[in-house]
């Protein structure tokens, strides 16, 4: 799969409506896309960029933590397919065994909103393929 690399560019948060938006920005390049998201979603992923934290540790807080104690990393996100208007994306996780070496990768389909929230807490990259961009310009 051919790989482009992006950033977080812009977070749009509506008060009003269930509709909220993220826009990815292509890393070395001019492209860019929005990705339609739930308010609960946003308010996590503007949470994570402004680094504030919450009093208890919220579900994707406690997902950071699972991952670091089972000795895993977030390695990468992959915005790896959009089909019939909806985004999917993959995390990349990196188990460490005892050696502290990189014992192989294990891939974890989620949603494009959670992936992009724990990449930003942990500042893994982000990733979308291609065939993503491809099919965006086609619309």
């Amino acid at each position: 799969m051919d790989l482009v690399e992006v950033e977080l560019a812009r977070v749009v948060i509506h008060q009003k409506g269930d509709q909220q938006f993220i826009h990815l920005r292509e890393r070395n390049g001019k492209r860019s896309f929005a990705i339609v998201i739930g308010y609960h979603e946003v308010e996590e992923i503007n949470r994570k960029l402004c680094g504030v934290q919450a009093p208890r540790p919220l579900t994707l807080d406690l997902i950071g933590r699972i991952l670091s104690a089972l000795g895993h990393r977030l390695q990468r996100v992959i915005i790896s397919e959009m089909r019939d208007d909806t985004f999917f994306a993959t995390l990349v996780l990196v188990a460490r065994d005892g050696g502290g070496k990189g014992s192989g990768t294990e891939t974890v389909d989620c949603r494009p909103s959670d992936a992009i929230a724990l990449a930003v807490q942990t500042g893994a990259p982000i990733l979308v393929a291609r065939e993503v961009f491809e099919a965006l310009a086609r619309e």
